[in-house]
């Protein structure tokens, strides 16, 4: 049977927009994020502009992702977290492509991306009106 992490993996595997969650001068901050699974972590996108792969890399972080608002009709209702070790990520061609195109301006300023890769620890998953999270 999949552990928890397992199953938060799998299910971000169907999602492709995030929330990695960290720490600014010891207060919780949450940063938007693009993100793929690959081999059994999740690897991200963020504009660099925003500064906010600094606060990211190096530390651990929990990284979160559901599907509130694109579930179909009857579809179940989850939300995921996984939490791991984030590092600075070099993107082969086959992620890179994967991440899909890039948005051209983040924020008013030319989007230069900046990947990440966290090594799930430990996952949590949530689902609504107590059905079962499908895989």
């Amino acid at each position: 049977m999949p552990s928890d992490a397992q199953l938060a993996v799998g299910l971000l595997g169907r999602t492709a927009y995030g929330r990695a969650a960290t720490t600014l001068r010891a207060l919780p901050f949450l940063a938007f994020a693009r993100h793929i699974v690959a081999d059994g972590r999740i690897l991200l996108r963020m504009p660099r502009s925003c500064g906010y792969h600094r606060l990211c890399a190096g530390s651990v972080v929990a990284y979160g992702a559901d599907n509130l608002s694109s579930a179909a009709p009857g579809e179940s209702l989850w939300a995921v977290q996984v939490v791991g070790r984030c590092e600075v990520h070099e993107p082969d061609a086959d992620e890179r492509e994967r991440f899909g195109p890039e948005p051209r301006r983040v924020n008013g300023e030319s989007f230069d991306p900046v990947y990440l890769r966290i090594e799930p620890q430990f996952g949590a998953v949530h689902a609504a009106d107590g059905a079962a999270a499908p895989l």
